[in-house]
């Protein structure tokens, strides 16, 4: 049985591991995995090897003795290398090691097509010996396809879609992130969502996950819907001092307002009265109250959607202002 005997890791990593108690090794990106076989006079024994892309480096090694006379490292068949001599034309592969004791190749930026069976033969002074070394290349996952943000109508149903590639093929999650982060809604790469609701939108994630690292994608979901607003709050003012009338509307896209008083339109600046609008809040101010300026005012809110609206009444200090005058 040829034994392999050593796993070597640059960097100032070194590693003996007695390969008839394991099966495989994992081997990050970037760094060098050499495998080494003593090919003795006795069974062969395969030896599997896991190297990340990209920009790994994997050389094999194999162990030569006093009674070697001829070696060569095999792939699929092919010849790479013959002693000294190379067969293989990918630039990629070198001779690193070719000595009485050893003859080690050397494979840069190996991809996927680098996975699969390394033969080293070789002919003794008695008869040929060959020992294998069997490389699965690992890929990082990539997302190759997501939802990109999305606007919809409240009430539609929607579908995000995520898929990804890699080796082992990557499992696919979905979180929502924002406006309060949840665990796990999906596992598949199809996130279905029917009727959608104003609370459904935010920011969601989609991971692609597999032995070697992850992936992560963000998309923003927004959900239109019409103007609502909260019932608005009568005001009492005395004579001559400030008024202040305020009204909130929930929507998307944000609403615009509009201010009323007995159906004719306010204009901001005019009449000592400023209209304030900030975000999802307009502000009225009447500076100095008179009695012109007690009654009902309605507050508008539009916008693609719809409209909504709701009154306020503007009342002295002995009591509501009735219309009855």
């Amino acid at each position: 049985r040829s034994l392999c005997k050593e796993i070597i890791i640059p960097q100032d990593q070194l590693s003996l591991v007695d390969l008839q108690r394991i099966s495989s090794l994992l081997v990050p990106c970037g760094f060098k995995c050499i495998i080494a076989a003593e090919v003795k006079p006795k069974p062969r024994n395969q030896v599997f090897t896991r190297c990340q892309t990209a920009f790994s480096v994997v050389a094999s090694r194999c162990l030569q003795g006093d009674a070697v006379t001829r070696t060569a490292w095999l792939n699929r068949s092919s010849i790479l290398y013959a002693g000294e001599d190379k067969w293989s034309v990918d630039p990629r592969v070198s001779l690193e090691v070719l000595s009485r004791g050893e003859f080690t190749i050397r494979i840069e930026d190996v991809d996927m097509y680098d996975e699969g069976q390394y033969v080293c033969a070789v002919q003794t002074r008695s008869r040929p010996r060959t020992t294998s070394v069997h490389v699965i290349v690992q890929v990082p996952p990539k997302i190759t396809n997501v939802t990109k943000d999305m606007r919809v109508n409240e009430g539609s149903s929607i579908a995000l879609m995520c898929s990804g590639s890699g080796r082992p093929e990557p499992s696919i999650t979905w979180r929502i992130l924002s406006p309060s982060a949840r665990g796990i809604v999906s596992q598949e790469e199809y996130l279905e969502i029917p009727a959608v609701t104003r609370q459904q939108a935010g920011i969601y994630e989609c991971s692609a996950v597999n032995e070697v690292s992850a992936d992560v994608r963000t998309l923003q979901l927004v959900v239109n819907f019409p103007p609502s607003m909260s019932k608005g709050k009568d005001v009492g003012v005395p004579l001559g001092q400030r008024g202040v009338l305020q009204c909130e509307a929930e929507a998307e896209p944000a609403a615009e307002f509009e201010w009323y008083k007995d159906d004719r339109r306010i204009v901001s600046s005019l009449n000592g009265i400023e209209i304030e609008n900030v975000s999802k809040f307009s502000r009225l101010t009447i500076f100095n109250v008179s009695e012109e300026n007690y009654g009902n005012y309605t507050c508008v809110a539009t916008n693609t959607l719809g409209s909504a609206n709701t009154s306020i009444i503007v009342f002295g200090e002995y009591g509501i202002y009735a219309l009855h005058n």
